[in-house]
């Protein structure tokens, strides 16, 4: 039975955090919204509770039913899930007098501890709270604190519950708590008893073993975007079912300069069974007179849906659909009130499945993006997919911000061609997690040789990111943000201005629509 860490999400922005900093000490772990506990059976090795942007003073915030797990194995509660233990059992938690965002430090002890093992005092750590914990209930007993804050770790008494109960009023999974990975090293192996079960390839065995078991001898059905997420997806279960797996790639006319048939070239070359549709002037009529970017998507994502639809009445034995989704795409289209707010519709969940009737078959829905690479290694999918930087489902239709058509999207396609061709050819493209030129909706006013020009502006972003939740702009050297920008203004007849997007994620999202 596969072990696993259940995290109960409570809103935090740090909950998906939580999970990549379990994950990295090769343990399994899942999210749930509060309201959701699952079941606690014996693979469930221990419960974290996420922090929140409430306060458990409010009538209204987010509560758990302690006994559903309280006793039955170790918890950690990170900062709302701290204080909301310590309010659960009678503690006195109070708006904070004192300033408790930011950097701390370990400077006052009380016991030793096996969570703190390696960890030097003094240590740092990060704050992010508005709340403090004034008392602790009797069942707990302080651990440590800090100069500012008297209450930074408490853990309960021995022999009050059959497993151990922790809370910290800071967030050990960011980088600014320095010891933060050491503290969750603890947690997981020292207190929790887990094992570093969890790895690219234990992830495959298992997976194609479930497949096969799973699928049995129907077929499957599967759109490829020639990214890293279907392409993975696509690959376990060709390795899982073979030939039963027929995979569509459709070009929806806002794909990248070449890409239709250089990504179908790179499929052949992996033995998929891929077969290529050219659906551009169907997309081109669907987008038509639309310019919000939420009903872009709904066109864009309708008339896949009808294109995959016409192409999959052709095909007999078909029962699965098979999706490339991934799990910041499975969390992020949840509320977990709940919690996590859905900030845009994702083009990989739903959808497709009420509308053909098929049974869905999601291969890599539970892993982090940097994971799903890792498994690509695994299993031996080419570089040039593997490390391509991700590419909205979209496409290049949330790259022109205003209504679409062919022309815009000839002009977008050779003014991006230039800014990926250079960060090639300059050794950067492997260095950046994301880039793509934006289309924005303005004219600006230049001049070329002796001439007037009132053409379109182009944006250039290039993020760095682990897996998408968070980014920081790229700091592309000035000389090559000069030769983009040139060839762009000189090559591309209807561009006469170029600027760069330096906005982090959050507040910015990496894309512009």
């Amino acid at each position: 039975m596969k072990e696993r860490v259940v995290i109960l999400d409570f809103g935090s922005q740090y909950t998906q955090l939580i999970a990549r900093r379990v994950r990295e000490h090769q343990v399994f772990c899942e999210i749930f919204p509060y309201s959701k506990i699952p079941p606690i059976t014996d693979d469930v090795k221990a419960i974290i509770l996420s922090g929140s942007p409430c306060s458990v003073r409010e009538s209204d915030s987010p509560r758990v039913d302690f006994q559903q797990f309280i006793g039955k194995v170790p918890v950690l509660g990170i900062c709302y899930g701290a204080q909301l233990l310590a309010d659960n059992f009678g503690g006195r938690v109070e708006r904070s007098e004192s300033r408790e965002y930011g950097k701390a430090h370990l400077d006052r002890w009380h016991h030793s501890d096996v969570l703190l093992q390696q960890i030097p005092e003094g240590s740092q750590v990060w704050m992010s709270h508005g709340d403090t914990i004034i008392d602790l209930p009797e069942e707990f007993e302080l651990v440590a604190g800090t100069t500012q804050i008297r209450t930074a770790i408490f853990r309960s008494r021995n022999g009050t519950f059959s497993a151990p109960v922790y809370g910290l009023q800071f967030h050990p999974e960011v980088t600014h708590s320095l010891h933060g990975a050491q503290l969750m090293h603890n947690f997981l192996f020292d207190v929790a008893g887990c094992s570093p079960s969890w790895s690219p390839r234990s992830f495959v065995e298992e997976s194609i073993e479930k497949l096969r078991e799973k699928i049995g001898s129907d077929g499957v059905l599967m759109g490829l975007s020639g990214g890293v997420d279907s392409t993975v997806a696509a690959t376990i279960l060709h390795k899982a079912i073979g030939d039963q797996l027929i995979c569509f790639f459709i070009d929806n006319g806002l794909l990248r300069k070449f890409e239709f048939e250089e990504v179908l070239d790179s499929y052949k070359g992996m033995g998929l069974n891929v077969i290529g549709i050219d659906a551009k002037d169907r997309f081109y009529t669907a987008l038509k007179g639309h310019s919000e970017p939420e009903a872009k998507r709904k066109a864009i994502g309708k008339t896949f849906i009808d294109v995959f639809q016409d192409e999959a009445n052709k095909l007999h034995n078909i029962r699965w659909l098979g999706q490339g989704t991934i799990y910041p795409d499975v969390i992020e289209s949840v509320s977990v009130h709940g919690p996590s707010v859905t900030i845009k519709s994702h083009h990989n969940v739903g959808g497709l499945p009420d509308t053909l009737n098929l049974k869905v078959v999601e291969p890599l829905n539970m892993l982090f993006k940097d994971e799903v690479r890792a498994v690509g290694d695994e299993i031996a999918v080419p570089h040039k997919i593997l490390h391509r930087h991700p590419f909205p489902g979209p496409g290049l239709g949330i790259r022109i911000l205003g209504e679409i058509t062919p022309e815009k999207v000839l002009l977008l396609q050779e003014a991006d061609h230039i800014f990926i061709k250079n960060l090639k050819a300059e050794g950067y493209y492997d260095k950046i997690w994301q880039a793509g030129t934006i289309l924005l909706p303005v004219q600006s006013v230049g001049v070329m040789g002796d001439e007037r020009t009132y053409e379109q502006v182009v944006a250039l972003r290039a993020v760095n990111s682990r897996d998408g939740m968070t980014a920081d702009w790229s700091d592309i050297p000035h000389f090559l943000l000069s030769k983009i920008s040139s060839q762009i203004i000189n090559e591309v007849k209807g561009i006469n201005r170029v600027v760069y997007d330096i906005s982090t994620k959050p507040p910015a999202t990496i894309e512009w629509e």
